[in-house]
């Protein structure tokens, strides 16, 4: 098993303790739980109350967005002309929520208008020429990007050469240059005042939405209605759930839980999801099989699944998606194995501070899984290469604390196109220039990472008790969700715990055992990918635990049980 570091929390203030014991009397709550809300920033009273009630009275002005009001009045020009209006996504699950939030919404109240989604494969990233192509030959005059556009300057240029206007709605960093657009929604935009800068491209659209309503007096309820599908979004897109997104995230699950739509239904059906779901279940039980749509074959299957309004439909694409996802499955594991053998075999990578793979025949749906796979195993800024169109393509993933999208853009001159975030990007390049940009990369890592950097860590909140925990503190603590980046499930520490009885090896690669402090009442832990410190246990040496605090529910019995992140013996 890799060794971890553990980083604690910093310790709190003075001030911090001092609002901590405020809030403990306040809220009559436990010390650790108060110290908790003191760690995420809450003062008093009202910032709790927010903390816990998030309200959506508490959303930002939408017209706080630069251009937003000439976004909002381009739209309604076209509405009232009766423009033909397309509304374009990318293809991941951003992409996918945001064109069916945004055509779902519009089309209840004008029918002159399309979705376009790109093919991966023939299209890629972005705009695509085709798409300007097909929006002209089919008589459209108005293009509303979600979650991509922000760098298709020559694509939005050309099509407005050829009448067609572009609203750009995107999340993404924008380059020096942006592209000849009637409007352009990013809140990362330099020139935006906007008060939050992390929504999702589904986020924006929500926005301008929302603008939309509030010019034309439309109930906003209605739009509320996809919150559902915007959740969906924040968590798949790995974005802070903090702030507005906390708030939207807040309600999306309330949604999700109580009254899903027929699409979202089925997914949860066939993924065999049951209880009440939160982020985590959104990760790993829905995101994925909306993202395997576009991955192994067309993204388009993904929204008319959203959108469907009968069951029976819903279900058949349900059923379609998932054996995509099967597929997916598939792919991933046999690249990773193929990945992982040569950088084991290639003596270049035992002093890399980076890693870089190139395959011409790999899979470029699951590149970007492969990437995140093998920092799993090597811990160190990956990007997984394969061939497409005869360029080579790839998936960049990071490690925390290190900017990979700045890392690639320092190699700009050797790439043709590139995009993404601190922790995730994309980029091509020409395939004679791999070795040269494989070099350079690592140079720039090697003179930036931080030694720790390439050590994995697990954040511990706070050490715990284990007879602190009780279903009263198990209730409160779970009531801090939803829990994302930002906002992280608390990890605990709980040194000098003791096995009670024998461990269980499970699937030869996990653990299960019982543990106790002294004074405190017996728990199970669960080790997934842990089974090797099964010898450590037996020797009946008392150890540390690192760990999340869940609820099993088996056979309708719940109880309290540690998800455990790393052991250490003493």
């Amino acid at each position: 098993m890799i060794e971890k570091r553990w980083i604690y929390h910093p310790e709190l203030t003075s001030e911090q303790n001092q609002i901590a014991v405020e809030l403990g009397e306040t809220l009559k709550i436990n010390a650790a739980l108060a110290t908790l809300l003191a760690q995420r920033g809450i003062k008093d009273f009202e910032s709790s109350r927010q903390f816990f009630r998030p309200d959506l009275s508490l959303l930002h002005d939408p017209y706080l967005m630069k251009d937003m009001d000439v976004a909002v009045q381009r739209l309604t020009e076209a509405m009232q002309n009766g423009e033909k209006i397309l509304i374009y996504g990318d293809y991941d699950v951003d992409g996918t929520t945001s064109v069916t939030v945004f055509y779902g919404f519009l089309r209840r109240i004008y029918d002159k208008l399309d979705y376009y989604i790109p093919d991966r494969y023939n299209e890629g990233y972005g705009v695509s020429w085709q798409s300007i192509d097909w929006a002209q030959e089919n008589g459209y005059t108005l293009i509303i990007t979600l979650d991509c556009g922000i760098k298709s300057i020559d694509k939005v240029t050309e099509a407005k050469n050829r009448g067609i206007d572009f609203i750009i709605c995107d999340h993404h960093r924008p380059g020096d240059t942006l592209p000849p657009a009637v409007a352009t929604l990013d809140p990362k935009r330099t020139d935006c005042d906007y008060p939050y800068k992390e929504l999702t491209g589904c986020g924006v659209g929500f926005k301008f939405l929302q603008a939309y309503c509030i010019s034309e007096n439309l109930d906003q309820k209605v739009l509320f209605e996809y919150l559902d599908l915007l959740v969906v979004s924040i968590a798949a897109d790995i974005v802070p759930i903090t702030g507005e997104n906390r708030i939207l995230a807040h309600y999306g699950l309330l949604q999700l839980n109580a009254a899903p739509r027929i699409g979202i239904k089925a997914l949860i059906k066939i993924a065999g999801m049951s209880g009440i779901l939160d982020i985590t279940n959104v990760v790993f039980g829905i995101g994925p099989r909306i993202n395997a749509a576009g991955r192994i074959k067309h993204a388009k299957e993904a929204v008319r699944l959203l959108l469907s309004e009968e069951e029976e439909e819903a279900d058949e694409f349900a059923q379609e998606i998932n054996r995509h996802n099967n597929d997916r499955k598939v792919f991933d594991s046999s690249i990773t194995e193929e990945a992982l053998f040569m950088i084991e075999n290639d003596v270049w990578f035992s002093d890399a501070k980076s890693t870089v793979l190139f395959k011409e025949d790999w899979h470029k749906g699951v590149i970007g899984i492969v990437a995140s796979r093998c920092i799993e195993k090597y811990h160190r800024p990956t990007i997984i290469l394969t061939e497409s169109h005869g360029k080579a393509a790839g998936s960049a993933r990071s490690v925390p604390g290190f900017d990979v999208y700045e890392a690639i853009e320092e190699c700009a001159d050797l790439l043709e196109q590139f995009g993404g975030h601190t922790f995730a990007a994309g980029l091509t390049l020409p395939i004679e220039n791999i070795n040269a940009f494989r070099s350079r990369f690592n140079e720039i890592v090697s003179s930036r990472i931080l030694p720790d950097q390439l050590i994995p860590m697990v954040n511990i909140d706070l050490p715990l008790e284990l007879s602190m925990i009780n279903a009263k503190f198990y209730n409160i603590l779970r009531q801090m969700g939803p829990f994302g980046p930002g906002n992280m499930t608390p990890l605990f520490e709980s040194k000098n715990v003791t096995l009670v009885g024998d461990p269980v090896i499970m699937k030869e690669k996990h653990i299960r055992f019982n543990v106790r402090q002294e004074g405190s009442l017996t728990f199970t832990a669960i080790g997934f990918g842990m089974a090797e410190v099964y010898t450590d246990l037996v020797n009946k040496r008392p150890f540390s635990i690192c760990y999340h605090l869940e609820e099993n529910n088996f056979r309708d019995k719940k109880s309290l049980q540690l998800f455990l992140k790393d052991i250490k013996i003493h």
